[in-house]
C-alpha cells in the first residue's frame, strides 16, 4: 500500500509542480522549491526538534508549545514546518526568536531520508493530524521518535480512514504518542488499532493561546459596536452581510468586521460586496493610512493575515464562519479569551468544545434564519450579552494547561545533554 501511495502522490507531484511554482510570489518561489524538495537551510545545529503545523491554524495552536519549548530547552534547536505560504507567514511573525521555519518536503522517501541524513532531528512533534505516510515511515526507521499532540480527528476524517484502516493502522503505529484534543477524539484514535497506552487527552492548545495584544491603530476609529464575522466560507459573507443590512435600519452606528477564512477568497468577497453597491473598506488600506473621519455603521473586509484574534478583542459580539453551511465550524476560544459572546450556525463538528460554551450559556447556536433575531436581541441587551461574554472567558480560564502537559511528554523523549 506504501507503494501505490508513493507512485500516486509522486504523479501527482510532478503534475501539480509548475503551477504551485507560478502560483506563489516570485521572491519566494526558489526557496519553496527547494525546501519541498528536502534542501534545508544550514545552521540548523545538533539537539533539533522538529514541529510541523500545517496553516495558520495550526500555527496559531503550536505557538505556545514551541515558546515552552524553547524556554525550557533553550540551547536545542527548533524548526517549524508548514505546508501554505500563509502558515509561513505567522510562523515566522509568530515563532521564538531563533525558530527555522521551512516548507514541509514532499512526502517522497528519497527526498526524506536526504533530509533525515542531513538533519537528524531528536524528535518529530505533528500538530493536529497532519498524516504523512512516507515521512512517518522513514522517520520511524531511523530511531527518530514521533508524537502527535493536540491531536483532533473529525466525524468525516475518522469516516474515511476506517474505510483504508489497514493502511492507517500501520501509519499511525508509527506514531509514539498521541496528545488529543479530547476523550471523543481519543476515542477515535484507538478505534482505528491504536493501543489505549499510546493515546491519552491532554486538551486543547488554543486555550493556552494567547492572541496577540496589538490590536491595529484603525480600530481607534470605530464608534459604535462592531460585529466580527471570522473564519467566513463560500456564501457566509453575503449572509452575514445581508443581516447587517437590515440591522442598520435599527442600529445605524453598527460596523461589520468581515474576515474570511482563506486569503484567497479575499477578492471574491470584495466583488461581492461591490455587487451589491454597498460601501465597504479594506484592512490593508487602513493599515497604510489613518481613516480622515471616524467609522460608523462601516464594512470592514479584513484581508490581513494574523489579525483576526486580535480584532475580536475590540468587537462586541462574534460570529464564528464555516458554521452555517456543513463545514464543521471554526475556533471558538479566541473571543471567548476576550470575553465576547458568541454565535454559531448549526455546523460546529470540528470543535466539540463548543458543547462546553452551549451548556454554559456562552454561545448561542442558530441556523441561518435565526442569525438576525439573535444578533438584533443581543444588540438590544448589552448586559445579557456581556453575561455570555463572561462565561466564555471563564471556560477559557479553567482549561488551560495543555501545552504544559505536552511539554512534559516532549521531555521523555529528549537527550539531557543540550538541555538547561
Amino acid at each position: 500500500m506504501y507503494f501505490i501511495y508513493s507512485v500516486i502522490y509522486s504523479i501527482a507531484v510532478i503534475f501539480l509542480l509548475p503551477f504551485e511554482y507560478f502560483r506563489r510570489p516570485e521572491e519566494i518561489r526558489k526557496r519553496w522549491l527547494r525546501e519541498r524538495l528536502g534542501v534545508m537551510p544550514g545552521g540548523l545545529g545538533k539537539g533539533l526538534i522538529w514541529v510541523h503545523a500545517v496553516s495558520v491554524g495550526e500555527v496559531l495552536a503550536a505557538t505556545p508549545l514551541l515558546k515552552r519549548l524553547k524556554e525550557r530547552y533553550p540551547a536545542k534547536n527548533i524548526i517549524l514546518s508548514t505546508v501554505t505560504d500563509t502558515g509561513q507567514k505567522v510562523a515566522k511573525e509568530r515563532s521564538p526568536e531563533g525558530t527555522k521555519v521551512v516548507y514541509l518536503p514532499f512526502d517522497v522517501p528519497h527526498i526524506l531520508k536526504a533530509v533525515v541524513k542531513k538533519v537528524m532531528p531528536e524528535i518529530l512533534i505533528v500538530i493536529e493530524t497532519e498524516l504523512w505516510p512516507n515521512m512517518f515511515q522513514v522517520f520511524k526507521r531511523n530511531g527518530i521518535p514521533i508524537i502527535l499532540l493536540n491531536g483532533r480527528i473529525s466525524e468525516k476524517s475518522f469516516g474515511g480512514y476506517r474505510k483504508i484502516s489497514f493502511f492507517m493502522k500501520r501509519v499511525l503505529s508509527c506514531v509514539d504518542f498521541f496528545g488529543m484534543q479530547s476523550e471523543e477524539y481519543a476515542e477515535r484514535v484507538k478505534r482505528l488499532g491504536v493501543p489505549a497506552a499510546k493515546v491519552r487527552s491532554i486538551g486543547n492548545f488554543k486555550f493556552d493561546a494567547r492572541p496577540s495584544p496589538l490590536i491595529p491603530e484603525w480600530t481607534d476609529m470605530l464608534y459604535g459596536p462592531v460585529v466580527t464575522a471570522g473564519s467566513t466560507y463560500e456564501g457566509e459573507d453575503d449572509l452575514v452581510t445581508s443581516v447587517h443590512v437590515r440591522l442598520r435600519e435599527e442600529f445605524h452606528d453598527l460596523n461589520l468586521i468581515l474576515a474570511p477564512r482563506h486569503p484567497e477568497r479575499f477578492k471574491d468577497v470584495q466583488e461581492m460586496l461591490g455587487a451589491r453597491g454597498l460601501y465597504f473598506l479594506r484592512s490593508s488600506d487602513l493599515g497604510r493610512r489613518k481613516p480622515d473621519n471616524v467609522l460608523r455603521g462601516v464594512i470592514i473586509l479584513l484581508d490581513t493575515i494574523g489579525e483576526l484574534s486580535a480584532i475580536y478583542g475590540i468587537s462586541d459580539i462574534a460570529v464564528i464562519g464555516k458554521s452555517f453551511r456543513g463545514h464543521g465550524g471554526q475556533n471558538p476560544i479566541e473571543p471567548a479569551y476576550w470575553g465576547k459572546p458568541i454565535i454559531c450556525g448549526p455546523h460546529m463538528e470540528n470543535f466539540p468544545v463548543i458543547e462546553h460554551f452551549y451548556t454554559a450559556g456562552a454561545a448561542i447556536r442558530v441556523n441561518e434564519e435565526g442569525l438576525y433575531m439573535t444578533l438584533k436581541e443581543l444588540l438590544l441587551s448589552p448586559e445579557k450579552a456581556r453575561e455570555a461574554g463572561l462565561r466564555g472567558h471563564e471556560i477559557y480560564r479553567k482549561n488551560t494547561g495543555a501545552v504544559e502537559k505536552a511539554v512534559e511528554m516532549v521531555g521523555g523523549y529528549l537527550s539531557d545533554d543540550v538541555s538547561n
